[in-house]
C-alpha cells in the first residue's frame, strides 16, 4: 500500500458495494483518509455506524460526503486535498435504465465528466473510473450510457495528459457476484421462502469475479496505468442455469421457473471488442488497451497498405473458460455474502 501512504482517496458512490469492499482492503493501512462521496445520506449513517462497531481504531479515517455527481458543485466542496479517486457512482440497473435513459445519461455521462472536471481542476493525482462490460456493443440503455461514459473519459485524460496533471483510466469488468444487482441474493431469497428460482433464459451466460477481484482490478489499473488506459480483467463466466444449479447446491433445491428475457438483456456479455482486442496487451490477469493518442490532424498518421483492424474474436462470456456446476459453486463460495448466508441458515 505504499503508492497510498500518508493519501487521501476518494470514492464517488462510495456507500455501495464496491465502497465496502475498498475499505476492508484500506482501513487498516497506512492511508491517510477515505472519502466516502454519496447522496443517500442513510446509507452513509449505516456505514458510519457499522464502521464504528467494527473498526474503532480506524473508523476516524472515513470522512463522509453528502452530494450527487450530477452536481459539480458539491464535486468540488468534496475535493481539496483529495490525492486520488476511485469513481464507482452510477446507475447500473438494465431495467430501470431502459424506462428512464436520460437518468441514466445525466448519471454515467455528465456525472463523470462533472467529476473529472473537478478532479483535474483539483489537481487530483490519479482518478480510475469503473464501467462494465455492458459497455463493449451495447443493446440497452445503461450499456450506452457506460459506453459514452468511457468515451468522456479517454476525452478528459488526453486533456489532462496535455496538461500534465491528472492520470485518468478506466477499468471495466463483468458482474460482480453478491453486489447490487447481482441474482444471486435473489435466488437466494427465493429458495429461503420456497419458491423456485426464475431465470430468465438458462443457456445465457455471463462472466463471474467476485468484489475483492473488482477492488483488486481497480488497484491494478491505478498502479500501471498510463492517461486512457483501459483494464480488463480475465474472467470465467457460466450459464444462468449453471449458476442456479450452484446456488441450489448450497442452499436447496426449489426446482426453477424460466421467465423469459427481460428488456435490454443480451445473451451474452463482452468484455473486450475484436477492435480492441487486436490492439491489447496481455498482463497476465489482466488486459491493458491503451488510448489511441493521435488527434485530429489525421494527415500526420498515414499508413500505408491494407491495415487490420479487428482481431478474429471478441472476449466474451460465451468463450471465456466457462464453469461447471461443482465449480461454479466454488467459484461463489469466494463472496462473503454467500459464506453469512450459509452461516445464519446454520450450514
Amino acid at each position: 500500500m505504499s503508492s497510498f501512504k500518508h493519501k487521501t482517496l476518494m470514492i464517488t458512490g462510495g456507500t455501495g458495494s464496491f465502497g465496502h469492499t475498498v475499505l476492508k482492503h484500506f482501513l487498516n493501512t497506512d492511508i491517510k483518509e477515505i472519502r466516502i462521496f454519496s447522496r443517500d445520506e442513510k446509507k452513509q449513517d449505516d456505514m458510519r455506524h457499522d464502521l464504528q462497531l467494527h473498526y474503532p481504531e480506524a473508523a476516524n479515517k472515513v470522512k463522509f460526503y453528502i452530494g450527487d455527481v450530477r452536481n459539480i458543485q458539491s464535486l468540488k466542496d468534496a475535493m481539496p486535498g483529495v490525492d486520488y479517486i476511485f469513481h464507482a457512482a452510477a446507475l447500473k440497473q438494465v431495467p430501470s435504465c431502459e424506462f428512464f435513459p436520460m437518468e441514466a445519461v445525466r448519471t454515467n455521462v455528465e456525472g463523470t465528466d462533472n467529476m473529472l472536471h473537478a478532479a483535474i481542476e483539483s489537481g487530483v493525482k490519479r482518478v480510475v473510473c469503473l464501467s462494465t462490460d455492458k459497455a463493449a456493443y451495447p443493446i440497452n440503455a445503461m450499456g450506452i450510457s457506460k459506453a459514452m461514459m468511457e468515451h468522456v473519459i479517454f476525452a478528459n485524460a488526453r486533456v489532462a495528459a496535455e496538461r500534465g496533471n491528472t492520470v485518468i483510466c478506466c477499468t471495466r469488468y463483468g458482474n460482480v457476484m453478491c453486489s447490487r444487482g447481482s441474482v444471486i441474493p435473489l435466488f437466494i431469497d427465493q429458495i429461503k421462502s420456497g419458491h423456485p428460482i426464475t431465470i430468465t433464459n438458462p443457456d445465457m451466460t455471463r462472466f463471474l469475479m467476485n468484489l475483492d477481484e473488482a477492488v483488486d482490478l481497480v488497484k491494478f489499473a491505478f498502479e500501471h496505468a498510463s492517461p486512457g488506459d483501459l483494464f480488463i480483467q480475465k474472467a470465467d463466466a457460466s450459464t444462468i442455469g449453471t449458476l442456479a444449479k450452484a446456488v441450489q447446491e448450497l442452499f436447496g433445491d426449489t426446482g426453477t421457473h424460466v421467465i423469459g428475457t427481460r428488456h435490454g438483456e443480451k445473451l451474452y456479455e463482452t468484455l473486450m471488442t475484436k477492435e480492441e482486442r487486436l490492439r491489447a496487451e496481455d498482463m497476465g490477469n489482466y488486459f491493458r488497451i491503451a488510448a489511441d493518442s493521435r488527434d485530429l490532424n489525421y494527415d500526420k498518421f498515414v499508413v500505408k497498405g491494407r491495415v487490420r483492424t479487428e482481431a478474429d474474436d471478441s472476449y466474451t462470456s460465451h468463450n471465456t473458460n466457462l464453469l461447471n456446476v461443482e465449480e461454479t459453486v466454488k467459484k461463489i463460495l469466494t463472496t462473503d455474502y454467500v459464506q453469512n448466508q450459509l452461516k445464519a441458515m446454520g450450514k
